[in-house]
């Protein structure tokens, strides 16, 4: 049975840079901080905003505007956080207490102002201390991407920091977000492999390596670059990007669903890569940089412009429940007003560390120009999908020598030895899923009816909520 609901992302910077290639870490120990920052990175932010350097300044003032990069924020932890159904359906809570971690601690590592520490540790300690569970509809399966990779970004910002318990918050992130991170790419809920759309693979490749760089576990981190490179569902870099065109650019498969999750998708596949980049493994280049190509591809999309599209069939359902094709001919109409914080990051690999021609990359980027973060762009789930602030924290000047590799030493603090939180230059780096039913699948999204808001206006997302209602009696997984 079919139940069907329609639902109504920096400009360069001056200065040069060093080093075009990743920090080699991928065969030896994980450079700390090693996640979308490294030790380098902040010390860059800090410095340039210091100095009143734009574009720095003007993404520093978007995060000091955001309501949740104030050291006032109060955490409200749950034991349970239910998405896509349940009661409360409270998942809310969680990413806005998420965000405010990360937008506190980044507040830290550039003005030194150790209350902005304070709040994001106990942010994190409050909810170490109480969540034991993710549930809800299919959709638990993007909580435990999405706010699991967002999760320990933040927690890599404050590792060190004075009362934070990161043994207890790595204890929750393997036993709560990774289970079902890893189920849902082992086992795809039950489902066909092609059931689900790229983003719901990438928000848990995501997740397992920020869980692995975050507990320094080779075997995590190994595993969502594996199935990132090879991986048999949509999220995989061949089947999310199948086909490359003649002029350099790759369709993005997506696209021809909608341009919202087809943002999603870019934003997020950039965050894979740059978190991998930054333990020395270089995802960017991967297949003669596939997702160049296919970034290129959404941005010129995006912009308005015309872009080829080969027509895409995939199959859907669960064997023994249900099964139907679905046939992607066009890629999907936009909306040139609409925005996510997802260009700076990519378009400041590509033509600063890269020096590689991106003309889209570049038009889009300083388009949506300075990047916010989570709470600028709606108040639903979609406003938080990405943590944002890239005209900040990864605009960059030219790298002036290839191949450069720089080895990471072990550390356990992402601040400099007097605790500022004002980074040095120099880099440093110190069970069985949860929530399984049968027959519960969501083939195309969220319950939640994203919107972002524009640089000149507001646009609604259109999407399509497409679930197959549970077959009998919901069974809780044994243990919980």
């Amino acid at each position: 049975m079919l139940k069907i609901a329609g639902a109504a992302a920096g400009a360069a910077g001056a200065g040069t840079a060093v080093a075009a290639a990743p920090a080699s870490a991928a065969s030896g120990v994980f450079a700390h901080p090693g996640m979308l920052h490294t030790q380098a990175d902040l010390a860059r932010m800090a410095a340039k905003v210091k100095a009143g350097a734009q574009p720095y300044t003007a993404g520093f003032a978007k995060l000091t505007a955001n309501r949740h990069a104030q050291s006032t924020w109060t955490a409200n932890p749950q034991a349970t956080v239910y998405r896509g159904s349940g009661t409360p359906e409270n998942y809310a809570t969680l990413y806005n207490d998420i965000h405010a971690a990360y937008q506190n601690a980044l507040r830290w590592h550039i003005t030194g102002h150790t209350a902005h520490a304070d709040t994001a540790r106990d942010i994190l300690n409050a909810w170490s201390a109480k969540l034991t569970r993710l549930d809800g509809s299919a959709d638990r399966f993007l909580a435990s991407g999405l706010y699991g990779y967002q999760f320990a970004n933040a927690a890599e910002l404050i590792r060190g920091h004075g009362g934070f318990e990161l043994a207890r918050f790595q204890k929750m992130m393997l036993n709560v977000f990774h289970p079902l991170s890893e189920d849902f790419l082992a086992n795809h809920n039950g489902a066909y492999i092609s059931n689900y759309w790229a983003n719901w693979d990438l928000t848990n490749i995501a997740s397992v390596l920020a869980i692995g760089i975050l507990c320094d576990d080779r075997t995590k981190v190994d595993r969502a670059v594996a199935y990132f490179k090879h991986g048999a569902g949509m999220g995989s870099i061949k089947n999310a990007i199948p086909v490359v065109y003649s002029d350099g650019l790759a369709e993005w498969a997506e696209a021809g669903r909608d341009q919202g999750h087809a943002l999603l998708g870019v934003g997020l596949m950039g965050t894979i890569c740059e978190m991998a980049w930054n333990q020395g493994i270089d995802l960017y280049g991967y297949d003669d940089s596939r997702f160049l190509k296919g970034a290129q591809y959404v941005a010129k999309w995006s912009l308005g412009a015309d872009v080829p599209y080969t027509p895409y069939t995939r199959k859907k359902g669960a064997p023994g429940i249900w099964s139907g094709t679905e046939t992607a001919s066009a890629a999907a109409a936009v909306d040139p007003a609409m925005a996510r914080p997802i260009w700076a990051m990519i378009a400041n690999h590509y033509t600063k560390r890269r020096g590689l021609d991106a003309q889209y990359l570049t038009r889009i980027a300083a388009r949506f120009a300075p990047e916010g973060g989570g709470g600028d762009y709606g108040p639903n789930s979609g406003g938080y999908d990405q943590l944002g602030f890239g005209t900040l924290a990864f605009t960059r000047g030219r790298a002036t020598t290839a191949g450069t590799t720089a080895s990471p030493t072990p550390s356990t603090t992402g601040s400099d030895a007097s605790g500022s939180g004002v980074a040095s230059a120099a880099p440093s780096s110190s069970a069985s899923p949860l929530g399984g039913r049968s027959g519960d699948l969501a083939a195309t999204g969220s319950s939640d009816l994203p919107a972002w808001t524009a640089a000149t206006g507001v646009a609604a997302l259109a999407g399509g909520l497409l679930l197959l209602r549970r077959r009998g009696q919901a069974r809780r997984d044994s243990g919980q």
